[in-house]
Formats: structure tokens, sequence, C-alpha cells
């Protein structure tokens, strides 16, 4: 649904800029993804470009894979409409979203001939030109594809697994590999983790106390932090 765009400028002619900043939860700490990182690169472009930032907004633990449930992404666009801001800015491409069909509807919606601007850090998008709204749509189109191609690979891979009659998935705690590749073998400390776990739990302690319990005796996940409740509840219910 196309959204209609009220538009005004900035006393001094500057563009209105709002910036929107995104992590999810498993990239919070990468290097140029951080919510400081890309800030310090969006005021520095906004510097470059001579744009008036007027407003940042931030999505924190939220995944690009769907454009529900960002209400910063949200707030953002809606600056965008009722003449807040006149362009959108970001660091990448992905931090707007992953999907290509998401994408098209953001550009049919904000960000056409006569929307509002996308500018884009990393890729160099500027969508009030023809070539830059060119090169958004393409660099989508081949982000799409390399997923697919993944996802394609990734699902032969685990095919061919199966037909060799290799184990696929995760080898649960408590267990490692074994030899062959199929079967499990058991790892006497995570046993003792699995049973202690059990023991705590039947003797009235929550799955959050249980974990903190574990931690003090050094029994901590395969990653290193302390156990999550649900992982608790499934060595309780093992």
């Amino acid at each position: 649904m196309k959204h209609a765009r009220k538009t005004s400028k900035a006393n001094d002619g500057k563009t209105r800029a709002v910036a929107y900043l995104r992590v999810s939860t498993d990239k919070q700490a990468d290097a140029g993804v951080s919510l400081d990182a890309q800030r310090a690169k969006v005021e520095a472009y906004a510097a470059l470009y001579d744009l008036d930032l007027v407003a940042v907004e931030v999505d924190a633990g939220a995944s690009a894979k769907s454009l529900d449930g960002r209400p910063a992404l949200t707030r953002a666009l809606g600056m965008l409409t009722d003449g807040g801001a006149d362009a959108l800015i970001v660091v990448k491409l992905d931090r707007l979203t992953r999907s290509v069909a998401d994408l098209g509807a953001l550009v049919a919606d904000y960000f056409g001939p006569h929307g509002a601007a996308l500018l884009s850090v990393s890729e160099q998008i500027d969508t009030r030109t023809s070539a830059g709204r060119l090169v958004l749509n393409v660099l989508a189109s081949v982000a799409q594809w390399e997923r697919e191609a993944i996802g394609e690979r990734t699902s032969a891979a685990l095919q061919h697994k199966k037909v060799r009659g290799e184990r696929v998935g995760s080898v649960p705690f408590g267990y490692s590999l074994a030899a062959d590749g199929v079967g499990l073998v058991p790892v006497a400390f995570e046993q003792e983790t699995i049973s202690l776990a059990r023991e705590l739990h039947a003797g009235g302690l929550s799955l959050r106390k249980v974990a903190a319990q574990l931690a003090t005796q050094g029994r901590l996940a395969r990653n290193g932090k302390p156990f999550e409740a649900a992982q608790v509840q499934r060595m309780a219910a093992g």
C-alpha cells in the first residue's frame, strides 16, 4: 500500500534525514555492526554530505527477516510520510531488510521517484537518482540469490548425510559424537551436570536457581555461559 507523503524542507535547504540502526541478538558485538559503530558512521555520513540528521531510531535485538515487530523502523518510516524527514539513512542495506520482497515494498511505498530518499553508507546508494535505484535493486537481487543458493547447498549436504546414514543435527548436551559419525558417547562431566540439575530441581529449586547453583560449581553450557532456564528444563526432564 503506497503511503502519501507530506513534503517540506528544512529552512536552510538541507535534506532532513532520520537514521535507522539495527542489531540482531547474535550480531551486537560484531565489529562494524554494533550500534555505536553504526551511529558513528551515519553521523559522519550526514556531516560529509551536509544532511540535517533530525533523529536516530534504534531496533536492538531485531531480525531483518521481516518488517514486523520493529517499532523503531515504524517510527522512522512514519517520519518520512508525515514530513518529519526527507531521507532514511542506514549503514548497510541489510540493516533495513534481508528480503527482496520487503525491499521492493519499501521502495514502492516510501522510496520511489516521488518519495523519500534511501541512503546507504556502505553501498553508497542514493535513491534520489535513477542510477541509485538501479544499484539498489541489483544488490538486493544478488543478496537474495546468495541466500537461496546457500540454503540449497545446505539442504543438499544434509540430504547427503542422511543417505550415508550420518547423524544430522546437533549433539545433545551430555554426549559427544562417536567415531562412526552416527552414534553418541556419554561425556562423564556433562552427565554429572545433568544428574545434579535433576537433583536440584527435584529438591525444589527453580530452573534459574538451578542454573545459578551449577554456575557456582563451574558447570556451564558449552558456550562457556551459565545455562538458560530452558536448558535446565531439558536436563531436568530428560
